[in-house]
């Protein structure tokens, strides 16, 4: 892979401060623009973005704040309640994630209320969390603490929580991935693991949400494919980034697209998106100092943060 012979970004927003997490809400907005937000040190904006691919009249990317949340230490990780909406009584609701090992839970009206609830439990650094995705009602998140919560409810890890995920539509279903390379399936109501998956040590893991057979991850420099009607073992697997590789997300536009990002390098972190078909990455990014990794709710569009700006690369379906 040839560092030359990456893209720039197909679009970029100018923020006033590095940008250490970027995520769209995978829930509609109820209007035709999506949900953004972004963090960093002690700050969360929430913002619409709309793309010249869904208006014509809009150049590149229309990106409007809705209001900025100050957030007592840097954000490390971010999850969209699917209660956010801005037709009918416009809401914000979303989380995070930050080094006192606490959660936030930050809501607004986008007028005079705003609320931070903060919310104790684990022990040690979180690393991700989401949202229950048909009400909203409940927050899981896993740790290196060696734990999975979702209130009342405390999964005992073998190792630290890397990644969770949460069925879309059948709600006791949870997806946990461990950094010792398990990914476990997990039925809320008994507590117990329903299936698992197996790799060497694994730093992010995600659910393909349009078609839940699919899981992919990342360990070491590869990129790992599991078909879970088939086998605990990947399907595929394939060497991605020189350095070690960071996160893995399916696209939520087309099943068989996702992206990968490398650990941020001493000039550049590398975006790639690849196509299940290929063997080689359909597209290659490049990013000063890049972090987090999102893709859009429709397009085959995905953001990473950067210094004072966020990045999109539009691809190929």
């Amino acid at each position: 892979m040839q560092e030359d012979s990456s893209r720039s970004p197909s679009y970029t927003v100018a923020c006033e401060d590095y940008v250490h997490v970027v995520e769209f809400s995978p829930f509609t907005s109820g209007t035709p623009a999506s949900l953004l937000a972004y963090g960093g040190n002690q700050y969360v904006v929430v913002g619409t973005c709309l793309f010249q691919e869904e208006d014509v009249e809009i150049e590149g990317v229309e990106f409007n704040v809705l209001r900025a949340f100050h957030h007592e230490l840097r954000v490390d990780a971010l999850a969209w309640s699917p209660e956010s909406r801005l037709d009918r009584i416009p809401t914000i609701r979303l989380c995070t994630a930050a080094a006192d090992r606490k959660l936030r839970l930050l809501t607004s009206d986008l007028q005079d209320r705003h609320e931070v609830k903060v919310m104790e439990g684990h022990t040690s650094y979180i690393n991700h969390l989401v949202f229950e995705p048909t009400e909203g009602k409940q927050i899981a998140s896993v740790s290196d603490d060696h734990t999975c919560r979702s209130k009342p409810t405390v999964l005992r890890l073998r190792s630290p929580g890397m990644s969770v995920c949460w069925h879309p539509e059948e709600v006791f279903k949870l997806m946990v991935a461990e950094k010792k390379g398990t990914i476990r399936f997990y039925d809320l109501v008994t507590q117990q693991a329903i299936l698992s998956l197996d790799c060497g040590t694994l730093i992010s893991a995600d659910w393909c949400l349009t078609n839940t057979i699919k899981v992919g991850a990342v360990a070491g420099n590869d990129w790992l494919i599991w078909d879970i009607t088939r086998s605990s073992y990947p399907q595929e697997k394939r060497p991605a980034h020189i350095d070690k590789a960071r996160l893995f997300k399916w696209s939520r536009a087309n099943e068989n697209l996702f992206a990968t990002t490398g650990c941020p390098g001493k000039i550049s972190s590398q975006l790639f998106i690849h196509h299940l078909g290929h063997p080689q990455p359909v597209m290659i990014g490049s990013a000063p100092v890049g972090s987090g990794l999102s893709w859009h709710r429709t397009l085959p569009l995905c953001a990473v943060g950067g210094d004072r700006k966020l990045c999109f690369w539009m691809t190929e379906m």
